[in-house]
């Protein structure tokens, strides 16, 4: 199961956070847990480099996208090699909305239809869609006068 999808900016800050089957009272734990280790190794990382953790028993593979570090936790069937994959699938949802490596500011700018792609990666802790085009399929957005 994928227990979370975290992104935060370079300050530590959390943009977005998806929570599948982690209880409320653990949430606080990963989030501090996943912002430190981002503190502690992502300095001078290049773009889109995986690095790999576990904690718990659960594996985390994270990496930076421009000015925002992206976390996947898995349990079970999502170890590193699956995780990967998941991240592969996130960074790239997120620079095809972005239109290239995001800023801080172009991320926000963007945050709903990335949420919108997250949504649609990753369904009830599952890996859920991974192919770029379903993907822009599935998140169109109309322009509300258009209903």
């Amino acid at each position: 199961m994928l227990l979370a999808v975290l992104i935060a900016n370079s300050e530590g800050n959390i943009l977005v956070e998806r929570f599948n089957g982690v209880p409320a009272e653990e949430r606080l734990h990963w989030r501090s847990f996943l912002v430190k280790l981002g503190a502690d190794n992502l300095k001078g990382v290049k773009n889109e480099e995986l690095l790999v953790a576990s904690h718990k028993s659960v594996y985390i593979v994270y990496t930076v996208l421009g000015d925002v570090s992206i976390f996947v936790v898995g349990k079970d069937d999502y170890d590193e090699l699956a995780l990967s994959e998941a991240i592969f699938v996130i960074t790239s949802a997120v620079k095809d909305v972005c239109g290239k490596i995001p800023t801080e500011r172009l991320f926000l700018d963007k945050y709903g239809k990335i949420c919108l792609c997250l949504d649609e990666i990753v369904w009830k802790g599952l890996l859920e869609n991974t192919d770029k085009d379903r993907i822009k399929r599935l998140i169109r957005l109309k322009p509300p006068t258009d209903f």
